[in-house]
């Protein structure tokens, strides 16, 4: 249930308006066709950006494709993602890539369960770096929390640490930010996630309300509030 829910909320994210730049620029092209799971044109933006865009294109296409049962161009994406960033931080290692690139290896688990041996560490590795590099970057903090979350607690998973670190982002995500600027509403939603795993119905829903006044159309906190109160009309 939750490695569908991660797979399922992560396609829905749509970043906040930020400022403009040719990397802010695409990003936001993506966050957009993402929103509606447009695969063919994440596809597209997979093949006319470069870098990190790329790979970002590639890890949202990734995840819509995996959303319409298209696991096999899925694999192709996370692959191509996993490339991408690897190749970036073997010239320079960079915490908004190493950050990422923790997200593909975990996203590549969640598709594979086999792969967890070799894969589990490498993500844990690839966060722990991206920390040490920038300690208040707001996405090491979400890729923390949503790793929390997802988590077994034998495993050493925590609603509890997840809804830490997700305040952590979201406490980060107030800093000025220019070029890579995806995940404040996320942030919202996967605290929200642990505060009703935590039994703190009020706060999920506080937080739901609070992803929408950053990003007014976020499809994943909207079917949280409306999934929400049809339980609660019951």
């Amino acid at each position: 249930m939750k490695t569908f829910l991660l797979l399922s909320s992560l396609a829905l994210a749509c970043a906040p308006v930020f400022a403009a730049s040719n990397s802010s620029s695409n990003i936001a092209a993506i966050d957009k066709a993402a929103s509606t799971l447009n695969i063919d044109k994440l596809q597209q933006l997979s093949t006319t950006t470069q870098d990190y865009e790329a790979a970002y294109a590639n890890y949202r296409l990734a995840i819509s494709a995996n959303v319409m049962g298209q696991k096999t161009l899925a694999e192709q994406a996370l692959t191509s993602a996993q490339t991408s960033l690897e190749a970036l931080n073997n010239t320079q290692a960079d915490a908004e890539s190493l950050a990422l690139l923790s997200s593909v290896y975990g996203m590549q688990i969640a598709l594979d369960n086999s792969k967890g041996a070799e894969l589990g560490s490498k993500s844990a590795n690839a966060i722990a770096q991206a920390e040490q590099l920038a300690p208040l970057n707001p996405r090491v903090a979400l890729v923390k929390a949503i790793a929390a979350y997802n988590t077994p607690a034998m495993f050493g998973g925590s609603m509890q640490v997840a809804k830490t670190l997700a305040s952590n982002a979201i406490e980060r995500f107030n800093q000025p930010c220019e070029d890579i600027c995806w995940g404040e509403a996320e942030a919202y939603t996967w605290r929200g996630l642990a505060k009703q795993e935590l039994g703190d119905t009020q706060g999920a829903i506080e937080d739901w309300q609070q992803a929408l006044q950053v990003e007014k159309d976020y499809g994943w906190a909207k079917f949280l509030l409306q999934q929400n109160q049809q339980i609660s009309a019951k």
